[in-house]
């Protein structure tokens, strides 16, 4: 199993516990560093590759994973949403399953109060993951990040045109039960 853009482990280590062969790719060597000491204190192996995604070596990895899994938010950070699909669709042996949750597009221009347009295709700065969990002074040396806000047309459209077979859209209301969508997760099959 791949776990892409997955941080710091926290989906990698439990995956494993439950008996997955997990390959994190995540671009921080920061996050390395954290997801070997929370497998380690698990007891569990974990392999993890420093990479930005678009450079994933596919002759060492293409078609070698039996599932990819994606969550917490990540396709707005890919300025090349197909370019990203098409690697996702090579890293997947034949029959192989991607699992793909993310932020719900409608979810993200509601909770902006109109700031967002749902269909600009603008490059942004945005703010670093967890940036605002952070004290203020430390803040102002965390860097911004180049993102971009994709509809759910486009999400959908760039899974199918990578040639995956969608098996399954699901849209899940937030955290607090809230009646929009802020969240959704596509099943789908090379």
């Amino acid at each position: 199993m791949a776990n892409l853009c997955g941080s710091n482990g926290r989906k990698a280590v439990p995956l494993a516990l439950l008996g997955a062969e997990v390959t994190v790719f995540d671009i921080s060597e920061e996050n390395r560093k954290y997801a070997f000491e929370l497998a380690a204190s698990a007891g569990i192996p974990l392999e993890f590759i420093v990479t930005d995604i678009y450079e994933i070596d596919l002759k060492a990895y293409g078609g070698y994973f039996d599932i990819l899994y994606l969550e917490g938010g990540i396709l707005h950070y890919f300025g090349d949403l197909d370019k990203f699909m098409n690697i996702l669709y090579g890293l997947l042996h034949d029959g192989g399953q991607l699992i793909l949750s993310d932020f719900h597009p409608l979810g993200r221009c509601i909770s902006s109060d109109g700031e967002v347009n749902y269909f600009d295709t603008e490059l942004k700065n945005g703010d670093v993951a967890y940036k605002g969990a952070f004290d203020v002074d430390e803040q102002k040396d965390f860097p911004d990040v180049s993102i971009r806000l994709y509809t759910l047309s486009d999400i959908i459209n760039s899974v199918v045109a990578s040639g995956f077979r969608l098996k399954r859209f699901d849209e899940h209301r937030g955290w607090n039960n809230e009646n929009i969508p802020w969240e959704f997760t596509i099943l789908a099959d090379k």
